[in-house]
């Protein structure tokens, strides 16, 4: 389960291994009555790094345990020595800004970038997202055989690492997924793959901050809205427009399935000068660029309280549009790379079993511009290199967001 807001200090009785062994009427050792669970075994007959995909969220450390047993331990708050850390991290970012020549380039032309990215990195670059059904139940359900017509509108589909594992494990003939990004080469992607199956898959160019829906899909049609490192990608001026093409694209009860950065995740952190757009928002080393959200903001974004006073996006004030697209973090000189491996292998972790909390099937007394928070948790990951002897903090948000039943299809 993930980490909530609190960072509740979890119970870990149930982790306690005893070295306890039964033995035979000859005194030979047997079996030990209780094995290593298999989140804390370094046998490969007995490990949960051979299942597919890993499931993480239950190695918590425990005071009695070694750091630098493992390359990763779920749930950890960081310690004062990080918080200092990050604090002179952000004076000296602070200090020494993206200049006016260099915002006006990157937030006037997005695509520009995102269609070089693209360019670059192919569709080898990003692994397969395995982890979703884990994180969002909701996509085994319309998956499932019996699961009628379902729409599912991704929003910032890259080179089609979400659309494609869900369309693999699809054994809904009534399911469409719309595949939308805001990269025309990232599109170009999706629909040179093998994979792509036009009878149940439709990709297309969009810009979340547009007054038009993408190609195909009406007001009030879609199940789910996958929004998976795609909105930190968005200025904060874009996040109103976002919001509400999401609602208007959305049925009632519909629900928004959310990842993304969270404030002070090692990523952010290792900024260096010259990289700061504004607060908590930068500029990568290839022109794309980046937000670290913490829970109250996100809170405020889609609770309602927060996007009244956002701009409508598509005609802010320095021109810039949408960078509608998604990409976890990648490699470069200042950054960790970021992508959808087994934590493991000291890289990235998606991934946690969720606790949601379930709603009531009826009308929600919030405004009607307002989303239900199902759920909103910090997941939070310690990764360790053993050959350094180096701590580093990792933190994601992830959340469940849903359209009130008798919501009007359209915001007032």
């Amino acid at each position: 389960m993930a980490a909530s807001s609190h960072d509740l200090t979890p119970d870990v009785s149930s982790l306690s291994i005893s070295s306890s062994t039964k033995s035979s009427d000859q005194g030979i050792p047997l079996q030990p009555l209780n094995e290593i669970p298999p989140h804390r075994s370094h046998n490969p007959t007995n490990n949960l790094k051979r299942s597919d995909p890993f499931k993480f969220g239950s190695r918590y450390l425990e005071p009695t345990d070694d750091v630098f047993e493992f390359n990763a331990w779920d749930h950890v708050v960081p310690d004062s020595a990080y918080h200092t850390y990050c604090e002179a991290q952000y004076t000296s970012q602070r200090a020494s800004p993206v200049s006016d020549f260099d915002k006006a380039r990157f937030n006037n032309n997005p695509e520009k970038w995102w269609n070089q990215f693209y360019s670059n990195n192919s569709s080898n670059f990003f692994k397969d997202r395995k982890w979703l059904q884990q994180e969002f139940p909701v996509l085994s359900r319309l998956t499932a055989k019996d699961a009628g017509p379902s729409t599912i509108l991704e929003v910032g589909a890259g080179a089609g690492n979400t659309a494609f594992p869900i369309l693999k494990a699809n054994e809904n003939e009534g399911l469409m997924i719309h595949a939308c990004d805001f990269s025309k080469r990232a599109v170009e992607l999706i629909g040179a793959n093998e994979a792509y199956d036009a009878e149940h898959m439709q990709a297309s160019v969009w810009d979340i901050s547009s007054e038009d829906l993408p190609t195909g899909v009406q007001e009030g049609s879609v199940d789910v809205v996958l929004l998976v490192f795609i909105f930190s990608a968005l200025s904060p001026k874009q996040w109103g427009a976002a919001v509400r093409n999401i609602w208007r694209a959305l049925k009632p009860g519909g629900e928004v399935c959310f990842r993304d950065y969270g404030k002070g995740d090692l990523t952010q952190v290792r900024f260096k000068k010259g990289r700061l757009l504004e607060d908590n928002f930068y500029i990568r080393g290839d022109g794309t660029r980046v937000y670290f959200f913490d829970e109250d903001e996100l809170r405020r974004i889609w609770g309602g309280a927060g996007t009244a006073n956002m701009e409508a996006g598509a005609n802010s004030e320095d021109g810039e549009r949408s960078s509608g697209v998604t990409k976890d973090d990648q490699p470069e000189d200042d950054q960790p790379k970021d992508t959808d491996e087994d934590s493991t292998s000291g890289e990235a972790i998606p991934g946690r079993e969720l606790g949601l909390l379930e709603t009531e099937y009826a009308p929600s007394p919030i405004p009607e511009n307002a989303f239900e928070i199902v759920s909103l948790v910090v997941d939070r990951r310690m990764l360790v290199n053993r050959q350094k002897q180096l701590k580093m903090y990792r933190c994601w948000m992830q959340g469940q967001f849903k359209k009130p039943y008798g919501a009007a299809l359209k915001l007032g």
